[in-house]
Protein backbone atom coordinates (compact mmCIF):
# COMPACT_ATOMS: atom_id res chain seq x y z
CA UNK A 1 0.00 0.00 0.00
CA UNK A 2 1.46 3.42 -1.06
CA UNK A 3 1.90 6.12 1.55
CA UNK A 4 0.28 9.51 0.87
CA UNK A 5 1.41 12.85 2.21
CA UNK A 6 -0.59 16.01 2.85
CA UNK A 7 0.08 19.52 1.44
CA UNK A 8 0.97 21.88 4.29
CA UNK A 9 -1.17 24.67 2.82
CA UNK A 10 -4.31 23.16 1.33
CA UNK A 11 -4.40 19.71 2.95
CA UNK A 12 -4.58 17.88 -0.38
CA UNK A 13 -3.15 14.33 -0.40
CA UNK A 14 0.09 14.13 -2.36
CA UNK A 15 1.24 10.84 -3.90
CA UNK A 16 4.82 9.76 -3.13
CA UNK A 17 7.56 11.62 -5.03
CA UNK A 18 5.14 14.29 -6.31
CA UNK A 19 5.30 16.95 -3.59
CA UNK A 20 7.87 19.73 -3.27
CA UNK A 21 9.75 20.59 -0.14
CA UNK A 22 9.95 24.33 0.48
CA UNK A 23 11.09 25.95 3.71
CA UNK A 24 10.61 22.64 5.58
CA UNK A 25 7.07 22.30 4.29
CA UNK A 26 5.70 19.83 1.75
CA UNK A 27 3.58 21.59 -0.89
CA UNK A 28 1.49 20.31 -3.74
CA UNK A 29 2.36 21.68 -7.18
CA UNK A 30 -0.64 24.04 -7.28
CA UNK A 31 0.23 25.64 -3.94
CA UNK A 32 3.87 25.88 -4.93
CA UNK A 33 2.92 27.71 -8.15
CA UNK A 34 0.34 29.95 -6.49
CA UNK A 35 2.27 30.95 -3.37
CA UNK A 36 5.93 31.04 -4.35
CA UNK A 37 8.08 32.47 -7.09
CA UNK A 38 11.71 32.49 -8.23
CA UNK A 39 14.00 35.45 -7.70
CA UNK A 40 14.71 36.87 -11.16
CA UNK A 41 18.33 37.57 -10.21
CA UNK A 42 19.65 34.62 -8.21
CA UNK A 43 16.93 32.02 -8.87
CA UNK A 44 16.16 31.35 -5.21
CA UNK A 45 12.57 30.36 -4.51
CA UNK A 46 10.72 32.75 -2.19
CA UNK A 47 7.22 33.21 -0.85
CA UNK A 48 5.14 35.65 -2.87
CA UNK A 49 4.68 37.73 0.27
CA UNK A 50 8.48 38.07 0.52
CA UNK A 51 8.83 39.36 -3.03
CA UNK A 52 10.86 42.58 -2.75
CA UNK A 53 10.43 43.27 -6.46
CA UNK A 54 7.20 43.36 -8.45
CA UNK A 55 5.13 40.93 -10.49
CA UNK A 56 7.29 41.28 -13.59
CA UNK A 57 10.60 41.21 -11.70
CA UNK A 58 10.28 39.09 -8.53
CA UNK A 59 13.29 39.46 -6.24
CA UNK A 60 14.51 38.21 -2.91
CA UNK A 61 15.29 41.00 -0.48
CA UNK A 62 19.07 40.54 -0.70
CA UNK A 63 19.12 40.87 -4.49
CA UNK A 64 16.81 43.87 -4.46
CA UNK A 65 18.94 45.67 -1.88
CA UNK A 66 22.17 45.04 -3.78
CA UNK A 67 21.24 45.20 -7.46
CA UNK A 68 17.85 46.94 -7.90
CA UNK A 69 15.83 50.05 -7.11
CA UNK A 70 12.35 51.38 -7.91
CA UNK A 71 11.40 54.22 -10.22
CA UNK A 72 10.38 57.15 -8.04
CA UNK A 73 7.72 58.11 -10.57
CA UNK A 74 5.87 54.94 -11.61
CA UNK A 75 7.20 52.48 -8.98
CA UNK A 76 8.51 49.99 -11.54
CA UNK A 77 11.41 47.86 -10.31
CA UNK A 78 14.56 48.46 -12.34
CA UNK A 79 18.16 47.32 -12.06
CA UNK A 80 20.70 49.81 -10.80
CA UNK A 81 22.39 49.69 -14.22
CA UNK A 82 19.10 50.70 -15.89
CA UNK A 83 18.24 53.60 -13.55
CA UNK A 84 18.43 57.23 -14.68
CA UNK A 85 19.06 60.23 -12.45
CA UNK A 86 18.67 63.98 -12.77
CA UNK A 87 21.92 65.82 -12.26
CA UNK A 88 20.66 67.68 -9.21
CA UNK A 89 18.45 65.01 -7.61
CA UNK A 90 18.78 61.62 -5.94
CA UNK A 91 15.55 60.11 -7.25
CA UNK A 92 15.88 57.24 -9.70
CA UNK A 93 13.74 56.78 -12.81
CA UNK A 94 13.07 54.18 -15.47
CA UNK A 95 13.83 55.33 -19.00
CA UNK A 96 10.21 56.12 -19.88
CA UNK A 97 9.61 58.28 -16.81
CA UNK A 98 13.01 59.95 -17.14
CA UNK A 99 12.27 60.86 -20.76
CA UNK A 100 8.81 62.20 -19.87
CA UNK A 101 10.30 64.14 -16.98
CA UNK A 102 12.82 65.83 -19.24
CA UNK A 103 10.09 66.73 -21.73
CA UNK A 104 7.89 68.01 -18.92
CA UNK A 105 10.70 70.10 -17.44
CA UNK A 106 11.18 71.74 -20.80
CA UNK A 107 7.49 72.15 -21.73
CA UNK A 108 5.40 72.03 -18.55
CA UNK A 109 6.59 74.69 -16.14
CA UNK A 110 6.56 74.33 -12.38
CA UNK A 111 3.54 75.89 -10.71
CA UNK A 112 5.37 78.90 -9.27
CA UNK A 113 7.25 79.78 -12.45
CA UNK A 114 5.92 83.02 -14.00
CA UNK A 115 7.34 83.89 -17.41
CA UNK A 116 7.76 87.54 -18.31
CA UNK A 117 4.37 88.63 -19.69
CA UNK A 118 3.96 89.34 -23.40
CA UNK A 119 1.04 91.68 -24.14
CA UNK A 120 -1.24 91.21 -27.14
CA UNK A 121 -3.78 93.73 -28.38
CA UNK A 122 -4.57 97.23 -27.20
CA UNK A 123 -4.50 98.04 -23.49
CA UNK A 124 -4.74 98.92 -20.75
CA UNK A 125 -7.44 96.27 -20.12
CA UNK A 126 -5.73 92.93 -20.62
CA UNK A 127 -7.07 89.49 -19.68
CA UNK A 128 -4.93 86.51 -18.75
CA UNK A 129 -6.65 83.11 -18.71
CA UNK A 130 -5.74 80.11 -16.57
CA UNK A 131 -7.62 77.06 -17.83
CA UNK A 132 -7.23 73.80 -15.92
CA UNK A 133 -7.78 70.58 -17.87
CA UNK A 134 -7.67 67.07 -16.44
CA UNK A 135 -7.90 63.40 -17.32
CA UNK A 136 -5.60 63.38 -20.36
CA UNK A 137 -2.27 63.18 -18.55
CA UNK A 138 0.47 65.52 -17.39
CA UNK A 139 2.23 64.77 -20.62
CA UNK A 140 4.90 66.90 -22.22
CA UNK A 141 3.90 65.60 -25.62
CA UNK A 142 0.26 66.57 -25.06
CA UNK A 143 1.36 69.99 -23.85
CA UNK A 144 3.41 70.45 -27.01
CA UNK A 145 0.40 69.62 -29.17
CA UNK A 146 -1.84 72.04 -27.29
CA UNK A 147 0.70 74.86 -27.31
CA UNK A 148 1.37 74.39 -31.00
CA UNK A 149 -2.28 75.33 -31.63
CA UNK A 150 -1.84 78.66 -29.85
CA UNK A 151 1.78 79.57 -30.50
CA UNK A 152 1.89 79.88 -34.26
CA UNK A 153 4.12 82.24 -36.26
CA UNK A 154 6.81 82.11 -33.61
CA UNK A 155 4.68 83.96 -31.05
CA UNK A 156 4.26 82.61 -27.53
CA UNK A 157 0.66 83.25 -26.55
CA UNK A 158 0.21 80.35 -24.15
CA UNK A 159 2.30 78.16 -21.85
CA UNK A 160 1.60 75.06 -19.75
CA UNK A 161 2.12 74.61 -16.01
CA UNK A 162 2.03 71.85 -13.42
CA UNK A 163 -0.91 72.12 -11.02
CA UNK A 164 -0.97 69.91 -7.96
CA UNK A 165 -4.74 70.23 -7.60
CA UNK A 166 -5.24 68.24 -10.80
CA UNK A 167 -5.30 64.47 -10.82
CA UNK A 168 -3.86 63.84 -14.28
CA UNK A 169 -3.75 67.08 -16.20
CA UNK A 170 -2.14 70.45 -16.82
CA UNK A 171 -2.93 74.14 -16.56
CA UNK A 172 -2.95 76.23 -19.73
CA UNK A 173 -2.04 79.89 -19.19
CA UNK A 174 -2.26 82.71 -21.70
CA UNK A 175 -0.18 85.82 -21.80
CA UNK A 176 -2.16 89.04 -21.23
CA UNK A 177 -4.49 89.82 -24.14
CA UNK A 178 -7.17 92.36 -24.87
CA UNK A 179 -10.71 91.02 -25.05
CA UNK A 180 -10.73 91.62 -28.82
CA UNK A 181 -7.55 89.60 -29.19
CA UNK A 182 -9.02 86.70 -27.22
CA UNK A 183 -12.17 86.80 -29.34
CA UNK A 184 -10.65 87.27 -32.78
CA UNK A 185 -6.94 86.34 -32.77
CA UNK A 186 -6.34 83.76 -30.07
CA UNK A 187 -6.74 80.20 -31.42
CA UNK A 188 -9.18 79.10 -28.72
CA UNK A 189 -11.25 76.90 -31.09
CA UNK A 190 -8.16 74.87 -32.04
CA UNK A 191 -6.84 74.63 -28.46
CA UNK A 192 -10.14 73.41 -27.03
CA UNK A 193 -10.72 70.96 -29.89
CA UNK A 194 -7.23 69.51 -29.43
CA UNK A 195 -7.76 69.17 -25.68
CA UNK A 196 -10.96 67.21 -26.28
CA UNK A 197 -9.23 65.02 -28.88
CA UNK A 198 -6.46 64.21 -26.39
CA UNK A 199 -9.00 62.99 -23.83
CA UNK A 200 -9.07 65.99 -21.51
CA UNK A 201 -12.12 67.41 -19.82
CA UNK A 202 -12.60 70.48 -17.66
CA UNK A 203 -16.23 71.11 -16.68
CA UNK A 204 -16.82 67.39 -16.23
CA UNK A 205 -13.79 67.04 -13.99
CA UNK A 206 -14.27 67.93 -10.33
CA UNK A 207 -10.82 69.50 -10.20
CA UNK A 208 -10.80 72.25 -12.81
CA UNK A 209 -11.29 75.98 -12.68
CA UNK A 210 -11.24 78.83 -15.19
CA UNK A 211 -9.48 81.87 -13.72
CA UNK A 212 -9.39 85.26 -15.40
CA UNK A 213 -6.75 87.86 -14.50
CA UNK A 214 -7.44 91.52 -15.31
CA UNK A 215 -4.60 94.02 -15.32
CA UNK A 216 -4.80 96.44 -12.39
CA UNK A 217 -3.88 99.30 -14.70
CA UNK A 218 -7.26 98.82 -16.36
CA UNK A 219 -8.96 100.15 -13.21
CA UNK A 220 -7.22 103.52 -13.16
CA UNK A 221 -3.91 105.32 -13.20
CA UNK A 222 -3.53 105.98 -9.49
CA UNK A 223 -3.92 103.55 -6.61
CA UNK A 224 -6.87 105.58 -5.37
CA UNK A 225 -8.67 105.24 -8.71
CA UNK A 226 -7.91 101.53 -8.85
CA UNK A 227 -9.17 100.93 -5.31
CA UNK A 228 -12.44 102.73 -6.00
CA UNK A 229 -13.18 100.63 -9.09
CA UNK A 230 -12.03 97.37 -7.51
CA UNK A 231 -14.26 98.08 -4.51
CA UNK A 232 -17.22 98.31 -6.90
CA UNK A 233 -16.16 94.98 -8.47
CA UNK A 234 -16.25 93.34 -5.05
CA UNK A 235 -19.61 94.94 -4.25
CA UNK A 236 -21.10 93.78 -7.55
CA UNK A 237 -19.92 90.21 -6.93
CA UNK A 238 -21.34 90.13 -3.40
CA UNK A 239 -24.64 91.76 -4.38
CA UNK A 240 -25.17 89.37 -7.29
CA UNK A 241 -23.66 86.28 -5.68
CA UNK A 242 -26.54 83.91 -6.47
CA UNK A 243 -26.61 84.90 -10.14
CA UNK A 244 -22.82 84.59 -10.43
CA UNK A 245 -22.96 81.23 -8.68
CA UNK A 246 -25.39 80.07 -11.35
CA UNK A 247 -23.18 81.54 -14.07
CA UNK A 248 -20.06 79.87 -12.64
CA UNK A 249 -21.44 76.29 -12.91
CA UNK A 250 -19.83 75.58 -9.54
CA UNK A 251 -21.51 74.49 -6.33
CA UNK A 252 -21.57 76.62 -3.21
CA UNK A 253 -19.23 74.16 -1.52
CA UNK A 254 -16.73 74.33 -4.37
CA UNK A 255 -16.67 78.10 -4.16
CA UNK A 256 -16.20 77.99 -0.41
CA UNK A 257 -13.08 75.91 -0.99
CA UNK A 258 -11.55 77.58 -4.06
CA UNK A 259 -13.21 81.01 -4.38
CA UNK A 260 -14.76 82.07 -1.10
CA UNK A 261 -16.76 85.29 -0.86
CA UNK A 262 -15.77 88.23 1.32
CA UNK A 263 -19.27 88.85 2.62
CA UNK A 264 -21.81 91.53 1.74
CA UNK A 265 -21.49 94.99 3.25
CA UNK A 266 -23.48 98.17 2.64
CA UNK A 267 -20.70 100.12 0.94
CA UNK A 268 -18.19 99.00 -1.72
CA UNK A 269 -15.26 100.48 0.19
CA UNK A 270 -16.17 98.47 3.29
CA UNK A 271 -15.76 95.21 1.36
CA UNK A 272 -12.40 96.33 -0.04
CA UNK A 273 -11.16 97.37 3.42
CA UNK A 274 -12.24 93.99 4.76
CA UNK A 275 -10.32 92.25 1.95
CA UNK A 276 -7.19 94.33 2.54
CA UNK A 277 -7.10 93.39 6.21
CA UNK A 278 -5.91 89.93 5.25
CA UNK A 279 -9.08 87.95 4.69
CA UNK A 280 -8.52 84.35 5.76
CA UNK A 281 -9.19 82.94 2.31
CA UNK A 282 -5.94 84.34 0.92
CA UNK A 283 -5.81 83.89 -2.83
CA UNK A 284 -8.63 81.32 -2.67
CA UNK A 285 -11.25 84.05 -2.84
CA UNK A 286 -13.84 84.91 -5.45
CA UNK A 287 -11.81 87.95 -6.52
CA UNK A 288 -8.18 87.50 -5.56
CA UNK A 289 -6.38 90.77 -4.79
CA UNK A 290 -3.03 89.33 -3.71
CA UNK A 291 -1.28 89.80 -7.08
CA UNK A 292 0.62 93.05 -7.57
CA UNK A 293 -0.32 93.57 -11.21
CA UNK A 294 -3.66 91.78 -11.67
CA UNK A 295 -7.09 91.22 -10.15
CA UNK A 296 -8.06 87.56 -10.47
CA UNK A 297 -11.63 86.31 -10.92
CA UNK A 298 -11.64 82.73 -9.59
CA UNK A 299 -15.31 81.76 -9.40
CA UNK A 300 -15.71 79.98 -12.74
CA UNK A 301 -15.67 76.27 -13.37
CA UNK A 302 -13.40 75.04 -16.15
CA UNK A 303 -14.76 74.40 -19.63
CA UNK A 304 -13.75 73.08 -23.03
CA UNK A 305 -16.79 74.67 -24.65
CA UNK A 306 -15.78 77.66 -26.76
CA UNK A 307 -18.93 79.74 -26.24
CA UNK A 308 -18.71 79.34 -22.47
CA UNK A 309 -15.08 80.42 -22.34
CA UNK A 310 -15.67 83.50 -24.49
CA UNK A 311 -18.83 84.38 -22.56
CA UNK A 312 -16.86 84.21 -19.32
CA UNK A 313 -14.33 86.72 -20.62
CA UNK A 314 -17.14 88.96 -21.82
CA UNK A 315 -18.85 88.81 -18.42
CA UNK A 316 -15.66 89.80 -16.61
CA UNK A 317 -15.19 92.63 -19.10
CA UNK A 318 -18.77 93.82 -18.51
CA UNK A 319 -18.26 93.78 -14.72
CA UNK A 320 -15.11 95.85 -15.17
CA UNK A 321 -17.00 98.39 -17.29
CA UNK A 322 -19.73 98.71 -14.67
CA UNK A 323 -17.11 99.24 -11.96
CA UNK A 324 -15.24 101.82 -14.03
CA UNK A 325 -18.04 103.92 -15.43
CA UNK A 326 -20.71 103.87 -12.72
CA UNK A 327 -20.60 105.48 -9.29
CA UNK A 328 -20.95 103.60 -6.02
CA UNK A 329 -24.61 104.59 -5.79
CA UNK A 330 -25.33 103.56 -9.38
CA UNK A 331 -23.75 100.13 -8.84
CA UNK A 332 -25.73 99.72 -5.62
CA UNK A 333 -28.98 100.55 -7.45
CA UNK A 334 -28.32 98.30 -10.45
CA UNK A 335 -30.33 95.08 -10.55
CA UNK A 336 -29.14 91.89 -12.22
CA UNK A 337 -31.85 92.33 -14.87
CA UNK A 338 -30.51 95.78 -15.75
CA UNK A 339 -26.98 94.39 -15.90
CA UNK A 340 -28.06 91.50 -18.14
CA UNK A 341 -29.91 93.77 -20.56
CA UNK A 342 -26.67 95.69 -21.07
CA UNK A 343 -24.89 92.51 -22.16
CA UNK A 344 -24.91 92.65 -25.95
CA UNK A 345 -22.18 90.29 -27.20
CA UNK A 346 -23.74 87.20 -28.76
CA UNK A 347 -21.64 84.62 -26.89
CA UNK A 348 -22.49 86.17 -23.54
CA UNK A 349 -26.19 86.57 -24.36
CA UNK A 350 -26.34 82.95 -25.51
CA UNK A 351 -24.72 81.72 -22.31
CA UNK A 352 -26.90 83.88 -20.06
CA UNK A 353 -29.97 82.40 -21.75
CA UNK A 354 -28.61 78.87 -21.30
CA UNK A 355 -28.10 79.52 -17.59
CA UNK A 356 -31.59 81.15 -17.19
CA UNK A 357 -29.98 84.48 -16.35
CA UNK A 358 -31.30 86.61 -19.20
CA UNK A 359 -34.57 88.49 -19.47
CA UNK A 360 -35.66 86.60 -22.60
CA UNK A 361 -36.86 83.03 -22.88
CA UNK A 362 -34.20 80.44 -21.95
CA UNK A 363 -32.46 78.44 -24.66
CA UNK A 364 -30.67 75.12 -24.61
CA UNK A 365 -27.01 74.84 -25.56
CA UNK A 366 -24.49 72.10 -26.16
CA UNK A 367 -23.24 69.95 -23.30
CA UNK A 368 -20.35 71.26 -21.22
CA UNK A 369 -17.06 69.36 -21.39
Amino acid sequence: MNDFYVCALCGTEIPPNQGEQFRNQLLCQDCLDDNTTLCAHCGERIWNDDNAGDNSTPLCQACYDQYYTACDCCGRVISNDSAYYDDDEDESYCWHCFEQRQIRRNVILDYYVKPEPIFYGEGPRFFGVELEIDGGGESGRNAELLLSCANSSGQERMYAKHDGSLENGIELVTHPMSLEYHLNEMAWPAVLAEARALGYCSHKATTCGLHVHVSRDAFGISEREQDAAIARVLYFVEKNWLELLQFSRRTQRQLERWAARYGYKEQPREILDHAKKGYHGGRYTCVNLENDSTVEFRIFRGTLKLNTLLATLQLVNRICEVALYLSDEEVKAMSWQTFAVGCQQPELVQYLKERRLYVNEPVYGEEEL
